[in-house]
């Protein structure tokens, strides 16, 4: 049974495995993102955070995910370019993977294990508009800890521990705030 996120393995976007455990001392915030989301433009929040804390050991671990609506359509390659293209994203990026079901991988098994949907934002302008979509779907989806939608975000503090998880609705300045206690 995993401890934590150093005992597992990943594969970047080239489809080398990568231990977690490199990340060792690091604040992580891991992100399944997709390219064609309303809420694909928090890649350029993203690199900004990562660009303010990176020197202070920040990592921002990108997960491409096509669950959600199909919208991180083409290869990894195609995805890193529009990424770079675009947001001038720096972070590393991995292999596209699946955050749920069947196929899911097990670092999103951990994640999802220690922390589950922490509720929209209902102050975010789209954040009513996910939950009666979720809603009609499952009537229970809030008590499942499921992925819901792309740019969702598990914070990880340097022992490998997730210490939060963050819904694509949640303000970015929120998580800076945590990010920045951790990194002190």
């Amino acid at each position: 049974m995993a401890q934590n996120v150093y005992d597992f393995n990943v594969l970047d976007r080239k489809g080398n495995e990568v231990s977690l455990s490199e990340y060792k001392g690091k604040v992580l915030l891991i992100v399944n993102t997709a390219t064609r989301c309303g809420f694909t433009p928090q890649y350029e929040e993203l690199e900004a955070l990562y660009k303010s804390y990176k020197n202070r050991g920040l990592e921002i671990l990108d997960f491409p995910c096509n669950q959600f609506g199909q919208q991180a359509p083409g290869s990894e390659e195609e995805i890193h370019s529009f990424c770079q293209l675009n947001f001038g994203t720096e972070f590393p990026q991995f292999k596209k993977i699946e955050v749920n079901g069947e196929n899911e991988v097990p670092l999103y098994t951990f994640l999802k294990s220690q922390k589950g949907f922490q509720g929209f934002d209902m102050n975010h302008k789209i954040g009513a508009l996910l939950h009666d979509m979720m809603s009609k779907a499952d009537p229970d989806y809030a008590s499942k800890p499921d992925i819901k939608w792309n740019f969702t975000k598990f914070l990880i503090n340097q022992q490998g521990e997730v210490v939060a998880r963050y819904e694509p609705t949640h303000d970015i300045k929120l998580i800076e705030e945590d990010i920045a206690k951790l990194l002190n």
